[in-house]
């Protein structure tokens, strides 16, 4: 055995606990919505941009101290996050993206030659990557009215489909590319992933997304004829999520970093536990008015 397994299987206990703990906090953060979910998204996307700077080196010191794009773009993020909380507009939150360019291109102009052009463009990356495409997960959370009790709106019931497809599909693919991978995908990119277990992966969700609907239809939290969207939900949200799994990769390779942070035991950063998570989330909000007719 190499000493690489020997340190992953080291590492595994540490990795499922570790797991665990996220799913559970997530399970705490989008339960009750409101206040809570906001809160906790907020802090996630805070760190997901903290460690996107650090990954792009934005962030020149190696320390934790903070870079004046990281005190002003966390700034940004939690008026962001107010103004979904307030149910603002869809077009004042395009405004704080596009008027946080123009932040940038400020700081960038006025403290000349202090910072460089490549900073402020991974910086609006940085913004845009995490804390915007994160925000789907609340603004998802937050879709519908309430029914009969105010926790459970039907905006709880589509947020859980963001991560069946990202999450649920990940596991999927990890032992269909144990047992059957053969062809990989992207080798030079990411070596371990095969196309047989990214197939596994988007027909494992489907599976996935079909046993939720066909609970929530048990339960009499949807009818009938909605059931088919969510296979749909899953399969399609495993595409979006295997795709933003390997561009995360992309970006760590190009970069010569191993993980985007290490708050996370065993799995690394936020980025690194929720790089599906970025993009299935909009897609999932997405469908979940198209499809599943719902609207907030």
């Amino acid at each position: 055995m190499t000493e690489d397994k020997k340190q992953k299987n080291a590492n595994m206990p540490i990795r499922i606990v570790s797991g665990v703990a996220v799913v559970l906090f997530m399970l705490a953060v989008l339960w009750f919505g409101g206040l809570v979910s906001t809160l906790g998204m907020a802090l996630i996307s805070c760190i997901a941009y903290s460690e996107v700077l650090s990954a792009t080196g934005v962030r020149r010191t190696e320390g934790r101290k903070p870079c004046i794009f990281e005190v002003v773009g966390t700034l940004v993020i939690v008026f962001y996050y107010g103004l979904i909380f307030l149910d603002a507009q869809p077009i004042y939150l395009m405004l704080v993206v596009v008027l946080y360019m123009i932040l940038l291109m400020l700081i960038f102009v006025f403290s000349f030659p202090t910072y460089h052009s490549p900073e402020i463009f991974r910086s609006y990356f940085a913004f845009v990557y995490g804390p915007v495409m994160l925000s789907f997960v609340l603004l998802t959370r937050l879709l519908g009215a309430p029914d009969e009790h105010p926790i459970y709106d039907q905006g709880f019931f589509a947020v859980w489909m963001i991560f069946v497809a990202a999450w649920g599909s990940d596991t999927c693919a990890y032992f269909t590319g144990v047992f059957l991978g053969k062809h990989k995908i992207t080798p030079r990119l990411s070596p371990k992933k095969s196309v047989e277990g990214c197939i596994g992966g988007v027909i494992g969700a489907a599976i996935l997304g079909l046993i939720y609907g066909v609970i929530l239809k048990t339960t009499g939290r949807i009818d009938g004829e909605r059931l088919w969207a969510y296979p749909l939900l899953g399969g399609c949200g495993s595409i979006v999520g295997q795709i933003g799994d390997l561009a995360a990769s992309a970006i760590k390779r190009d970069f010569g970093i191993k993980d985007y942070g290490k708050c996370i035991p065993g799995h690394g950063g936020i980025m690194d536990r929720f790089d599906s998570v970025i993009f299935t989330a909009p897609l999932t909000y997405l469908l979940t008015i198209i499809v599943l007719g719902v609207m907030r």
